[in-house]
Parts: C-alpha cells; structure tokens; sequence
C-alpha cells in the first residue's frame, strides 16, 4: 500500500560515505533515473550537478553540502549529498542534524575506511536510521561479504544483506534481491534506465538459500511475527519482511545493505526503492524537542503544518553576494514575505523569498511546510545553529556542536583596496563554515585564519581570490596548540584603583588542578553563589572565561583544568563588577604559571592504506615524524597502518607519501586528541 499523506512520502536522506566511495556519482545516477537531470554528470569530467563549486569540479571532490529534491514511486526524497573530506565534517555534521535518514555508501575493495567509520558515529550520534550500499563491485579485488564483516567488527548496528552481488569484478553482472528471490539485470545501452527481475539462475541457489535464510534469521531476532512463522516453517510474504525490515530499520537496530556500482550505472533504482521502502518519514521520527527561550520549560512539536512553526538554520551559504539561509522546518509553515522569530537571538526576521534547491539551480515556492528543507532569502542576522519559530509559540532547539580548528595561517592583503574587502569576505565566510576561525594579530598586523586541515584553508584563500576578488599573501601553516597544567595550585588576584572618582575593588581566590586529557575546562564554586551579589559572580566568571581563551604561555586557549572559585572578599561601597573580573583573570594567569603549565599538540589518527612492499618504508616514516603505530591490518596485496602522529610532523605528508611509494599508497587523518609533545 504506497504512502498517502504529504508527510508520508517525504524522505530526507543524506548521502555520506568516506572520499572517493562514490557518493557524488550515485546522486548524479539518482537524478538521472528520477527524471531531474537530462544527463549524467560525471565527477572525472567535473560535470557533476552536485558539485557545482568551481574548486569541486577541479579537485573532484565536494566541499559544500548540495541540497536537491526528486520524486520516485509516489514520494518526494530531499538529498544532501554531504563531502568524505575529513577537512569539511562539518557539513556532514549539521546535515546529519536534520535529516530523518541517510544512505551510507562504502567502496566494495577498501571496505569500511576511517571517515566512513566517523560519518556512522555522527549518524548514531543523531539516531539516524540508515541503509548501506556497497559500490564500485565492479572493480578488482571488490568483495562484498569482506566489507559485511567490517561492518560487524567495526559497528555496533546489526549488517542486514537484502542483496547480494550476481558475480564480482568484471564479472558483475547485476543483483540477487533476497527479499522478491529474483535477479535484476540492467540494460546498458540505455544507460541503466531500463533493467528487469528474472528468475535466478540454479547455479546461483545453493548461495542465494544460504544467504536468504541468514536474513529471516536475522530479521527473527527483532520480530516475534516473523520469528513464530521462520520457527513455524511457515511462508513468510513479502509484505511481512518489508514491514519488518522497516521497524527495525528505524528503531536503527538493524541496517538494510544493498550493492551495485554506480558509475557503470547498476543498483541504483533498488536503492531508491530501499529509500522509499525502509527509511523514515517526517511521521516517523520522533518529535522534536526544545526549550522555551523564557522559562526554560521542555516543549515538543510534532511533524504537522497545524502545529506552530519550528525550523532550525542548519547551512548559510552567499550566493553571488545575497545570503541564503537552509532551513528544515519541523512543524508549521513558512510563507514568502512572512515576518518570522529568530528564538536564538530574539530578533524577528522577513522571509522575502523561498526556495527549493536543486544544487545551486533554484525553484520559487509561496509556501513550504513541516518536513521541507528550503532555502530563504531576506534573513539578515540568522546563524548556522539559529532556531526560527512562531514568536506566540517560542522554542529554542537544541543547537548544533562545532569542531575547534587545528591549524592556522597568517593572511594579509596584497594592497589597501584588498584589505577592506578582506575583512568583508572573511565575514561572510565565517557566516557559512561555523568551523572556520579568524583573528586579528596586532603585533604582526597579519590577518590569522584557522581551519580544519591544510584543504581546508587552500579552498578559502581560493574563494577569497575567485568569489570575493581578493587577493592575499599567504603564510605557513601553522599548529593551533592548547594549554594545560600539571599540578594543584591556589592563587588569588586583588584589582584595586580609583578612576575618575569612583573606587573599584576585587579580590578572588581560585583552586585550579589538571583534568584528564579531553575533559575541557569545568568552572565551579565552593561558596554558595545564592549569597553573593549576582553581578560580582557573572563578572567573576566573564574574567575567568577570557582568561581560559587567551592562554598564558604563548596566547592559546587553555583545556583540561578544573577552576574553582574558593571565594570573593567584598568591599562595602568600593567594590565593582570590574574590579573583579580583573581580579578572576589575574589569579587564573598567576595561578597558570604556578601550576608547572605545559603546551598540548594536536595529534591525528593516521590511516595509510599501502601495498605490503612498501611496509617498511611507510612505518619507518611514521616513526620518524614522531608517530606510534596503533595496529597493521593486512588485507591481501594491501595493509592498512593505522597510526598516532602529531599534526605538525604531518605537512607535506602526502608528497613524500606518494614518492616513497611510487604514488601507490594513500592515506586519510582526522583530529585525535590534545596530548602532550
């Protein structure tokens, strides 16, 4: 029985996977067979619709998230095809945040890779149900069955086969559907248009039997439906089995797996119907929750048009030079022209226009409704995070976490011109990636922009030249440290000055001690701050919190200490809210220097994929760029080094990666830990 209610046949999904898996190409098949795109867009040819930045079309890769919608059996799908960049997680980070599902995709030869293990955990992470495809069976040394059992050992979800491959390598000839027991088979002059389910083959069954019935057993263990008819020796229909495969599906206890290789255009229309069939719809997820901005009170909205509105701002992009704003909507509606709350900064806002997005092509819409992801024009002040609501109705949605940059580099203008519009563009930049930082140094009057990796900032000094036509200077990169301390200390600061003619006084005693690696900063009070004037403490805390992000050894932000306020003296008539943050900061800096400080670099987990020949050559590498071997996984002609390396022993890495191995190995990393050099 197909879907009935708007609701029903929405899905919002996005398409994640670890770089070069094949998320781009399976979108642009997608759009193809949905009708969307005319033709297929080819990453290799940088044709691709969905990556539509000039710096995605030459590297190959996407940067930004492309949001799109197409229509398949009777249902409305949203897509975001997110980047397998480990530089840009922030984008599959705040898609994942407001999508009810997402199809992951692995390469059926490299298996489950490091990035595709962390876009998983940030699925978890939301509760997102999932299916899984594994592409490229095409190609040699594709193995369906080994990257099953990585899924196993790696994940905690349950791998549910529905398909299994009809040959491997170059002799893959299409699927097996476990579910209807019969073969697809696509037709290849036609592109993968046309393609038709015939019987399977009898040398195929003993396999195909074999496969099915670890399927029903699995499905058995979450059903007792299915478990009393499997048990019974009873036929179990098709109906049943996608009803059950469903629930589970959506509980996110047992994760649907389908093959096929995408850029030789097989498997992806049984993916769409996996979509439709298996992943939720806006009625399927639970109701989202938040806070009323005043009173604190924990409120839901159901996903409803008659509800009052909830959305939240996931992506602010600038599109030649007008801002856009990507907004899922929860519950309620938003109409063109409409004056809308922004709960996050209590400032109301005018939708002047709204849009659905096809990548960076646009369709004009008077309204959108609960379970839309659209586009506005007109919000001037809305942030990535920001929740926009019914200002009658308020509620504050829970915002989103951003990761902390790990590497900088000093910028400057080439000339004055350049530089006012430097500061400009910068803004606007910083307005979209929530993961990019900039600072003004005064001593060097260079400009300081940090990022998540050497990628990172190479596509924002090229946006800054192509999109903004500002040129600059460019310095090293640099490592963005933390500090710390190793031991317990006391200290205390005394602020105590006449300006003008009023008197300010502070005097405050802190207890500072090192935390665990990771713990962040926590600030507490020994005394009961119900008996201290309200302002000396939020004045108390402010010094703190400056204090903690400027650092004392060499100016980066401190971590993994405990501050403690052991207790404020108070001067009738002299003392001041000033007086005392001065006092909190100046016992934070004394106290930090007292308590055997240290400075924490950032190390990643390195993983290099390289053939067995080169081992010794890539290990002894490692250890010379300071790094610890975590564990060697062989994987036939191949072994993957998974290693500890601090970041700063890491650039140029690939260079003299690819001449030490002829060019054969690769590698990915991602941000580890904070840990000491």
């Amino acid at each position: 029985m197909p879907p009935t209610s708007k609701l029903s046949r929405i899905r919002n999904i996005g398409i994640i996977a670890h770089i070069d898996a094949g998320k781009t190409t399976v979108s642009e098949r997608i759009l193809y067979y949905t009708g969307k795109s005319y033709k297929i867009g080819e990453v290799h040819d940088g044709e691709a619709v969905m990556d539509w930045m000039p710096q995605e079309q030459e590297r190959g890769i996407t940067i930004t998230s492309a949001v799109t919608t197409c229509n398949w059996k009777n249902s409305e799908i949203h897509i975001i095809d997110t980047p397998g960049h480990v530089d840009f997680t922030i984008e599959v980070e705040r898609s994942l945040r407001v999508l009810d599902g997402a199809v992951i995709v692995f390469d059926a030869v490299a298996g489950v890779e490091p990035q595709s293990e962390t876009v998983w955990h940030q699925a978890d992470k939301y509760g997102v149900p999932k299916i899984a495809f594994v592409n490229k069976m095409d190609r040699v040394g594709a193995d369906f069955f080994r990257v099953i059992e990585m899924m196993k050992e790696r994940f905690s979800a349950v791998p549910l086969p529905i398909q299994i491959p009809w040959g491997q390598e170059e002799k893959f000839q299409g699927i097996v559907d476990l579910i209807s027991e019969k073969c697809v088979i696509w037709d290849d002059s036609s592109k993968g248009a046309h393609y038709e389910a015939i019987d399977i083959p009898g040398d195929l069954m003993p396999e195909v039997e074999l496969q099915r019935e670890r399927m029903l057993e699995s499905v058995a263990e979450f059903d007792d439906d299915i478990a009393e008819k499997y048990l019974g020796g009873e036929e179990i229909s098709q109906k049943e089995l996608h009803a059950a495969i469903r629930k589970a599906t959506l509980a996110v206890r047992l994760v649907p797996v389908l093959c096929g290789t995408a850029l030789k255009n097989k498997g992806i229309q049984p993916l769409l119907d996996a979509v439709v069939d298996f992943l939720p719809s806006p009625e399927d997820v639970p109701p989202v929750s938040g806070i009323h901005p005043v009173t604190k009170e924990e409120l839901t909205r159901i996903s409803s048009t008659k509800e009052p509105l909830a959305a939240l701002a996931f992506k602010v992009m600038q599109d030649e030079g007008r801002k856009l704003t990507y907004l899922r909507i929860y519950s309620g509606q938003i109409k063109t022209g409409e004056e809308l709350y922004n709960a996050s900064k209590n400032r109301k806002e005018k939708a002047s226009r709204l849009l659905k997005m096809h990548a960076n092509k646009r369709e004009r819409l008077e309204q959108a409704g609960a379970g839309d992801i659209v586009s506005v024009m007109g919000l001037k002040e809305t942030a990535t995070g920001d929740t926009i609501c019914d200002e009658a109705h308020p509620i504050l949605l829970e915002s989103m976490e951003f990761y902390e940059p790990v590497i900088s580099q000093a910028i400057e203008a080439k000339t004055p011109a350049d530089q006012e519009k430097l500061s400009l563009a910068l803004q606007k930049l910083m307005d979209e990636d929530p993961t990019l930082r900039v600072k003004y140094d005064d001593e060097t009057a260079q400009t300081v922009i940090s990022g998540m990796g050497e990628l990172h900032l190479d596509v924002i000094i090229d946006r800054l030249s192509r999109e903004f036509h500002t040129q600059v200077n460019v310095g090293k990169p640099r490592v963005v440290y933390r500090e710390t301390i190793r031991k317990k200390v006391e200290s205390e600061g005394h602020f105590e000055r006449e300006l003008g003619d009023k008197k300010h006084f502070g005097h405050v005693r802190l207890i500072l001690e090192p935390l665990e690696r990771g713990a962040g900063v926590e600030t507490d009070w020994i005394p009961e701050t119900d008996a201290l004037p309200a302002e000396y403490v939020r004045a108390t805390e402010e010094g703190i919190s400056e204090a903690v992000q400027s650092g004392v050894i060499a100016g980066y932000p401190l971590v993994d200490i405990r501050v403690s306020v052991a207790g404020l003296t108070i001067k009738e008539g002299e003392s001041s809210p000033i007086g005392y943050k001065i006092a909190a900061a100046s016992a934070l800096r004394d106290g930090f220097n007292k308590a055997d400080p240290l400075l924490l670099e950032p190390v990643m987990m390195v993983s290099v994929i390289t053939p067995a020949e080169f081992m010794g050559e890539v290990i002894g590498d490692i250890n010379a760029r300071r790094g610890e071997v975590q564990e060697i996984t062989p994987k036939g002609a191949i072994s993957e080094i998974r290693a500890r390396v601090p970041l700063k022993a890491l650039f140029g890495y690939s260079t003299d990666l690819r001449s030490a191995t002829q060019g054969r190995a690769v590698f990915t990393m991602q941000f580890f830990a904070y840990d000491q050099g």
